[in-house]
Order: C-alpha cells, then sequence, then structure tokens
C-alpha cells in the first residue's frame, strides 16, 4: 500500500529497500551511504534517567567530541510527493490464509496540527474491542481482527485501515461497510461518551508505552525524527483537547476517495 499510495517520494520504499536491493547491495555502495549520512552533526544523543547534567556533558563530550563534523552537506529530502489525483487500488495474489482489505488515505506531516484529531479518530474506529470497526466487522463475524492506524511522520504520512478476513466473506464487502463507519464519522455521529473513552484509552497507550528509560528514550526520538522534540511532552493533552467537531473536520478532509489506496490480499 505504501508503494502504491507513494510514487515520487522515498516512503513509497521499504526502509530497508527491496529484497534485490539486499541481495545484491556492494560493499562500496555501503560505506558510501555510511560516509554520506553517519556523522556526528547528522545525529542525536538521547540520555534518559537520573543523571547529573553536569557530569552527562562532559561525558559526551569527552566520547561524542573526538568525532568530527561532516566534511560536506548532509543531503536532505527535497523530492514532495506530487497531490494525488485519484483513487488508486492494488491486488495481491500469493500463498497465505487470511484475505485482508487495506484502506489507506494521506494526512499531513506529523506536527500538523490535524494529528492529534487523527490519532484519536484510529482509537474511536479501531482502537479496542469496543470500537466501532470491531462492533461492526469483528462482532457480526465478518472478521477476525482489524487494525488502525495513524502514522505521523516528518513528512505527509498515511491513515491506514487493515481488516482481516473469515473464511467466505468477500473483500468488496468489508471495503463497503468500512468506507460506511468513515462516513458516519463525517456526519458527526460521535457521542461525548465514545470520545471520552477514546481519548482516554489513547492517552493511556501512550503512557504505558514510555515506561521504562528505553521506552522514553524510543518516544522522544520518533518525536525528534518528526522534528519537534515538544511532540513527545505535548501528546497527552493535545489529545485530551481534541473535540467531536474536529475529528469530524479532519474526517470529512482526509478521508476522501481522490486521497485514497485500495488494497486487496488475496489468500492463494
Amino acid at each position: 500500500i505504501w508503494a502504491s499510495a507513494y510514487q515520487a517520494h522515498p516512503y513509497h520504499h521499504p526502509t530497508i529497500g527491496w529484497r534485490s536491493d539486499i541481495e545484491h547491495v556492494s560493499i562500496e555502495r555501503l560505506k558510501k551511504f555510511y560516509d554520506t549520512f553517519y556523522w556526528p552533526n547528522n545525529a542525536t544523543v538521547t540520555i534518559i534517567g537520573d543523571i547529573d547534567r553536569t557530569n552527562t556533558l562532559v561525558l559526551v563530550k569527552k566520547y561524542f567530541g573526538v568525532h568530527k563534523r561532516a566534511p560536506h552537506e548532509i543531503p536532505e529530502v527535497y523530492t514532495k510527493e506530487p497531490r494525488q489525483q485519484g483513487q488508486r487500488r492494488v491486488r495481491v495474489e500469493r500463498q497465505g490464509q487470511t484475505n485482508i482489505v487495506g484502506v489507506a488515505h494521506k494526512t499531513p506531516e506529523g506536527a500538523h496540527e490535524d494529528t492529534h484529531a487523527l490519532l484519536v479518530l484510529s482509537q474511536l474506529l479501531g482502537g479496542s474491542k469496543g470500537s466501532r470497526l470491531y462492533r461492526s466487522l469483528v462482532d457480526k463475524g465478518l472478521a477476525t481482527d482489524v487494525s488502525v492506524s495513524e502514522h505521523p511522520f516528518r513528512d505527509p504520512g498515511l491513515f491506514i485501515t487493515y481488516v482481516f478476513l473469515t473464511p467466505g466473506t468477500t473483500h468488496e464487502k468489508i471495503e463497503n461497510v468500512l468506507l460506511r463507519e468513515y462516513e458516519k464519522i463525517k456526519q458527526g455521529e460521535i457521542s461525548s461518551s465514545e470520545l471520552n473513552r477514546a481519548k482516554a484509552q489513547l492517552q493511556s497507550s501512550i503512557l504505558f508505552a514510555r515506561d521504562g528509560s528505553y521506552a522514553m528514550a524510543g518516544s522522544l526520538n520518533e518525536a525528534l525524527a518528526i522534528g519537534d522534540w515538544t511532540f513527545f511532552t505535548n501528546l497527552p493533552a493535545k489529545i485530551g483537547s481534541v473535540t467531536a467537531k474536529h475529528i469530524k473536520e479532519v474526517a470529512r478532509k482526509y478521508l476522501t476517495d481522490n486521497q485514497s489506496t485500495i488494497g486487496y490480499f488475496v489468500a492463494k
């Protein structure tokens, strides 16, 4: 789905490359990549824990300060994904046991103000067994599981729903049910109790995901990768301030046909 949704931007490619890249890349190409990007002025040192700031900075300077800055400018990604001009569809048929429907929509960069409402929307739709898509798909025997995710990255990402079908259920039926639930959101059918429950669940999962120094460092580094460290500190409060009106607005703004990529996995 990512490869179909993104045609120009590097998000088109898997993080570690395609299988043929891994099988055929040369040592020279790997070294060139390393020598281009692996420099102190292109790195972030994150230290979490009960530390003495003065002594810690001395150690950072001692062990990291010995490395010189890059003798060249670090290349930046300059390619921007052109605006999508219509719905895209991809169908994959190969060996497997479960049919899957994936529905993705383009969303803005992670630092955008709409990201928090999109995160709450993902929770409301599929974040728990009491969520909308679980009730309309899993509880009715049409699917075995549902996954809904908003991907806040440095550049515009995707809002993706994956549905894992039960035997005998068609891809088309699942797609129709899913899009009907999207349409209900656009019409503003969100109760205050449903919204508050989704926000509380999301805030809890965020805090649990930060349990421990390693987990906290990971979450903070993800915010730095987005381009704004305050995304880490402000996220729980921003989630709490999301309103039903804002969710309705972002659903209408981003969950549109001409910005969508529909994927069917057909298990052979």
